[in-house]
């Protein structure tokens, strides 16, 4: 009995052992550090195409004539997804917004949240709970002054065990007054991965 029980508690053991072994860690990490691990569009591309587009408008002459005294107001459009990957388009939307808007030389209109902003202007009219000394009224929104608009596409390749992805992101403003282009500018990205064969 009692050499049974040793084999017993030797086999938990081990079996601790292993399980300990098999353990993943966590930690914190840089997120704009991110290096690639597949030809699929990540993190570190979002940054990438995030800090070019803004970088190449803030530095634009033209924009920088036109920002030196005002600060334009700017609609965004969602950026358009025109790869065969299921890409949040909302998350490299707000990040190209959220670093223009940092940089102090725009104002943005979020369309994404008129139904929000229609449902509270209402509650401010309609229903009596809202000091009509205070309460916003409908039509003093500012309209925007330029259209800003985004492709993402890509071109994907495969011969034998090497896949070639090449994504292009453009993006363009618009003037709505004119409808001349201001400036526009694309972000090239290319990702190859090569399979491991066995004696290779």
């Amino acid at each position: 009995m009692k050499h049974g029980m040793k084999i017993l508690f030797a086999m938990a053991a081990i079996g601790a052992i292993s399980l300990s072994g098999c353990a993943s860690t966590i930690q914190y990490d840089d997120a704009g550090s991110a290096k690639p691990i597949s030809t699929e569009f990540g993190s570190s591309d979002l940054q990438q195409i995030a800090e070019a587009m803004v970088e190449s408008m803030i530095t634009f002459p033209p924009m920088v004539e036109m920002t030196a005294s005002r600060r334009p107001v700017v609609s965004v459009d969602m950026v358009k997804n025109k790869t065969m990957q299921h890409i949040d388009t909302e998350s490299v939307t707000d990040s190209i917004r959220t670093r223009l808007i940092r940089s102090g030389k725009f104002r943005f209109i979020d369309r994404t949240t008129d139904a929000q902003t229609i449902e509270e202007l209402k509650t401010q009219q309609d229903s009596g709970l809202v000091d009509k000394k205070t309460a916003v009224d409908f039509g003093h929104q500012v309209g925007a002054e330029f259209l800003l608009t985004s492709n993402l596409s890509e071109i994907r390749q495969k011969l034998g065990s090497t896949t070639d992805v090449y994504y292009k992101f453009t993006m363009s403003l618009k003037n709505l007054k004119t409808g001349i282009l201001e400036w526009s500018d694309e972000k090239e990205i290319r990702k190859v991965s090569k399979r491991g064969t066995f004696g290779g």
